[in-house]
C-alpha cells in the first residue's frame, strides 16, 4: 500500500466491482460479455468524490447540473439489450459522466461510440474523464435530435434520458436495419423501458419494464 492509500483505495474498489457483478449475475438473466464489461469499468472515477464510497451501490448517483448517473443494474440490462458486438458503432443521447459509454466502449472497442450531452460542462468533463482512463469515446456538446447525423448509419443507439413523446425519429432514422434502439420513453405520468428493432420499412416495438429516468432536454 502506498502512504496515502491509494493502492489499498484501488483494491476496495476493484472488490468492490466484483461483489457488484457477482449480485447482478445472480440476480439478472445477463451475458457475461456485459457482466465482464461492467466489471472492467471503474465506476467510483465517474462520481463525485464525495460519493465513491457509495459507487459499488446498484442504484443512481448525483452528478450534478440535475442528471445522475444511472444504476449499474439499469446500465447493464440496456447493454444487455442492444445485443452488441465488436466493431459495432453505436449511438449514445446523454453521456452525463461517461460511465454508460465506457460500459459499451468495453464492447464494441476503439473508437466507434458516439456520445452527445446537451449540458456543455458535463460533455467536457466527460470528455476529459474518459480520454484519461482510456476510452476512445467522441463526445460532442448539442441536442440528440441533430447530433452524428454525419456519422450514420449506426448500428446501435440508446438514450440515457426519458423521451416525452416516444424517440425520435431523426435517432432511430440513423439506425440501420436490423440495429436496435433503446430508450426509456414517458407513458402517462410512467416511464417504460423499450426497445425498437429497426426494420426495412417498419420499426417493432418491445416493452421492458417500468423504469425512472431523467427527462430528454
Amino acid at each position: 500500500m502506498n502512504d496515502d492509500g491509494t493502492a489499498a483505495d484501488t483494491d476496495d474498489y476493484a472488490a468492490a466491482r466484483r461483489d457488484l457483478v457477482d449480485r447482478l449475475r445472480e440476480r439478472l438473466d445477463l451475458t457475461e460479455r456485459t457482466l465482464s464489461a461492467l466489471e472492467a469499468v471503474p465506476r467510483h472515477e465517474f462520481v463525485p468524490d464525495r460519493l465513491r464510497p457509495r459507487a459499488y451501490d446498484d442504484r443512481p448517483l448525483p452528478i450534478g447540473h440535475d442528471q445522475t448517473i444511472s444504476a449499474p443494474h439499469m446500465v447493464a440490462v440496456m447493454v444487455d439489450l442492444l445485443d452488441l458486438h465488436e466493431g459495432d458503432r453505436v449511438f449514445e443521447v446523454g453521456t452525463g459522466c461517461g460511465y454508460h459509454a465506457a460500459v459499451v466502449a468495453e464492447i464494441v472497442g476503439s473508437g466507434t461510440v458516439y456520445s452527445v450531452e446537451y449540458v456543455p460542462a458535463l460533455a467536457e468533463s466527460a470528455r476529459e474523464r474518459l480520454d484519461r482512463l482510456g476510452y476512445p469515446v467522441t463526445v460532442r456538446s448539442g441536442d440528440g435530435r441533430d447530433a452524428f447525423a454525419d456519422e450514420a448509419p449506426f448500428d446501435a443507439a440508446y438514450l440515457t434520458c426519458a423521451a416525452p413523446d416516444g424517440v425520435p425519429d431523426a435517432i432511430v432514422d440513423r439506425v440501420a436495419a436490423g440495429g436496435y434502439v433503446i430508450a426509456p420513453v414517458a407513458d402517462g405520468g410512467s416511464q417504460r423501458l423499450v426497445r425498437l428493432i429497426v426494420r426495412d420499412d417498419t420499426v417493432d416495438r418491445e416493452d421492458h419494464g417500468a423504469v425512472r429516468f431523467v427527462p430528454m432536454q
